[in-house]
């Protein structure tokens, strides 16, 4: 079965018995709560599971005159109809050890008889039951499809329960809740359907009716039930009428009904109970929860999960449909062709993002799923966007692209570009874009256009870079800003401001001191995206987690949206942004030498990782600024004190306006030998600030690599050891 055929199918039940799944979970809630409120009352026998016929029929014939019948319910609570000494009728919950009254039974209260009609047939009386039960078959489907889904995300049932890879709430959610509530739900489901069928005496007709009549062994006709008999195994005990030995026990257990002599104990006769009836009976103290509290607890929470499914499920469907495909060109008339393939929307997202830059700049330009490849006569440029689903496979719609691609064969020359979408935390990271840039180089029309580009956890930021080279060759000028590729933020935290410096005359640069929710994880190396004018515009800044806040360095640009935004900001003030994580910029655990490269506010993350290093891992810190300002002097007597408690090794300080001036690049040259042996030790370089620097910096570091035949720095950084965040 495809993934696709999985997904439709959990989708199109999902909808048609969406209505009655919320129905029935809240009312399965309310009699699950009834069922746990039952167990609380004191109505109980103590060590009732012990207690045998022997040692409390003879105590109850001894306390009442007359006894006519006993019986025991799902809850172990035992109800005695009798008439005591004095004549009074009694119908009443007993101790079972003591015979002593406990409590009268009541009725169910209206609103629970309701709820139970409610649940059991939407009170359209056998029509309703014949709903219902199709509807619990129908959950017995979705789960088992959403099983299937659950199974193809984790790539087999070996990893059924290992990490999911958070990509939004309804999605992480849907799928967490999902493995841990599978097992319940099942069984509701199963035991539902079981119910409605035995209704409707599916289960062999005449079975149901009849009791099977046995043959007593010898041994069975000699020996006392009364003593091996335990209370609990009873349901109902009729008690003869008189003391006359033809007058026998009637004593209905739950897989037989016997007939004791009152005398001997022995059996008279013995009858089992038809297995469709036993089974009934079992799936409905299953499925009611009503024989054991922690089951009921179990199953209100399973109702509880699947009004979350219904929530989140029809959430992660109009994501998906929120990315769909909106041309405005013809495939046939188009000069460049956008092919997407994607799992879940999120990669139509992008492609629908570039597809309206194209057309609002005049090109005629269309976007196909990949599955939908055919000949493009006048395409001039292909534009391919795909994430990875599974073990390096195609997403569900794009499984057909690699038959299609032997089977279409282009007219003309057409260059390609293809953009790969995925998560680092799966070790087949963006293969199927890999596999497709590879079968796209050997096709005798193509002609490759740029190198294949990846993108990690649907980065804006990643995203950038290829459209930069893209915009680049072709001379078409794309938003090269995040921020346009980005969701209009939802749910954003609040901050509040603790401090604010001056602004710095010479390099205009000012420090921000936030203090985010106590439950807000960030570390040193993050990113703080903003959104100043309260639209989708979004600006980002590296975080340095200083005391357990949030520290900028920000630079004031005139006019600058973000910049100013944060300048007019003063202490006490709340603002709204949301933390990104940027694992790919943290601080290395698992290394000997660490050397930081900054300028401006590149410094920021920096000073966090420097006071988080409680390691003491030997940290070395490059900085570059114009002038000994008085922030540039906070800078050195912060590092003088991180020196002290060995959390830094060494600090450099590159001024390029003073009189004896420096930059970064000139102290890595005077440093070389020391870069070199970092390298070769598998230390990490980090480098925070602008692209100018990280450019510059770069080509002395893979110089000096070339030089000392270490090999190259793109080697190193393949390998983690050149870690970057500039802009």
């Amino acid at each position: 079965m495809t993934l696709s055929f999985w997904r439709y199918t959990h989708l199109a039940l999902a909808l048609f018995s969406s209505l009655f799944l919320l129905l029935a979970s809240v009312t399965g809630i309310i009699l699950a709560v009834d069922a746990v409120q039952e167990k609380t009352l004191p109505y109980k026998t103590e060590n009732f599971d012990t207690l045998t016929l022997g040692q409390t029929l003879p105590v109850l014939k001894k306390k009442y005159a007359e006894i006519t019948e006993l019986s025991v319910d799902y809850n172990q609570f035992v109800t005695l109809q009798a008439i005591d000494e004095d004549g009074n009728d009694i119908n009443a919950y007993i101790d079972a050890k003591t015979g002593k009254t406990l409590g009268i039974p009541a009725k169910k209260s209206e609103f629970i008889q309701w709820i139970t009609s409610l649940h059991r047939s939407l009170f359209l009386h056998e029509t309703g039951r014949f709903f219902v039960g199709v509807i619990s078959f129908l959950l017995f489907l979705i789960a088992i499809s959403g099983f299937m889904l659950v199974l193809s995300r984790q790539r087999g049932i070996r990893n059924f329960f290992s990490k999911v890879i958070k990509e939004y709430f309804a999605q992480y959610y849907h799928v967490i809740f999902g493995r841990l509530a599978l097992i319940p739900i099942l069984i509701i489901a199963l035991t539902g359907t079981y119910l409605s069928l035995e209704r409707f005496n599916f289960f062999m007709g005449d079975e149901k009716a009849k009791a099977v009549k046995t043959e007593l062994s010898a041994e069975a006709k000699k020996t006392s039930v009364f003593e091996k008999t335990l209370l609990k195994d009873v349901k109902k005990i009729e008690f003869p009428f008189t003391d006359d030995p033809e007058e026998y026990y009637i004593i209905e257990l739950k897989d037989r009904e016997i007939e004791v002599n009152q005398v001997t104990g022995t059996v008279i006769t013995e009858k089992l109970s038809p297995m469709t009836i036993q089974l009934a009976a079992l799936s409905l103290d299953i499925h009611t929860g009503r024989i054991n509290a922690i089951w009921a607890v179990i199953l209100a929470i399973a109702c509880l999960n699947i009004l979350f499914f219904i929530y989140s499920g029809f959430a992660i469907t109009l994501k998906r449909r929120a990315s769909r495909i909106k041309n405005k060109f013809k495939a046939a008339e188009s000069s460049i062709i956008i092919l997407a393939g994607s799992e879940n929307g999120s990669t139509l997202r992008f492609a629908n993002s570039i597809l309206k830059q194209l057309i609002d700049h005049g090109h005629k330009a269309h976007i196909s799923e990949l599955n939908n490849f055919t000949v493009f006569p006048k395409a001039e440029h292909f534009i391919v966007f795909s994430s990875t689903h599974g073990l390096g496979n195609a997403p569900s719609n794009g499984s057909k692209f690699v038959s299609l691609l032997k089977k279409h064969n282009q007219e003309q020359k057409i260059n390609f570009s293809v953009v790969g979408f995925g998560s680092k935390s799966y070790p087949d990271f963006c293969g199927f874009a890999v596999e497709m840039d590879q079968l796209l180089e050997k096709q005798n029309w193509s002609e490759r256009f740029l190198e294949l580009q990846t993108v990690n956890d649907k980065s804006a930021v990643e995203f950038v870079e290829w459209v930069k080279l893209w915009s680049a060759k072709t001379g078409i000028s794309l938003s090269t800003t995040p921020s346009v590729y980005n969701h209009v933020p939802k749910g954003l935290q609040k901050l509040m401001v603790l401090d604010k410096t001056m602004v710095s005359e010479s390099e205009q640069t000012f420090l921000v001191t936030l203090r985010a929710n106590a439950r807000t994880k960030f570390t040193s190396g993050d990113l703080l995206a903003v959104y100043p004018a309260n639209d989708n515009r979004e600006r980002l800044y590296s975080i340095g987690n200083h005391s357990g806040n949030i520290q900028l360095v920000v630079k004031l640009h005139p006019h600058g949206l973000g910049s100013g935004f944060l300048n007019n900001l003063e202490a006490g003030k709340v603002i709204k942004g949301r933390i990104i994580n940027n694992h790919a910029f943290h601080f290395p655990k698992k290394t000997s030498k660490v050397a930081l490269i900054s300028n401006g506010t590149g410094i920021a993350p920096f000073l966090g990782m420097i006071e988080q290093n409680k390691k003491k891992i030997e940290t070395h810190l490059y900085a570059g600024f114009r002038m000994e300002t008085e922030m540039v002097l906070g800078y050195k007597k912060f590092t003088s004190e991180m020196m002290e408690k060995q959390q830094l090794h060494n600090f450099h300080l590159a001024l390029s306006r003073e009189a004896e001036h420096f930059y970064v690049m000139d102290l890595i040259k005077r440093d070389a030998t020391f870069f070199i042996n970092l390298l070769k030790e598998g230390g990490v370089i980090m480098i925070c600030g602008s692209l100018a620097m990280q450019k510059d910096v770069e080509t002395i570091l893979d110089a000096l690599c070339l030089e000392n035949n270490i090999g190259t720095l793109s080697e190193f950084r393949n390998n983690g050891q050149l870690l970057t965040d500039c802009y």
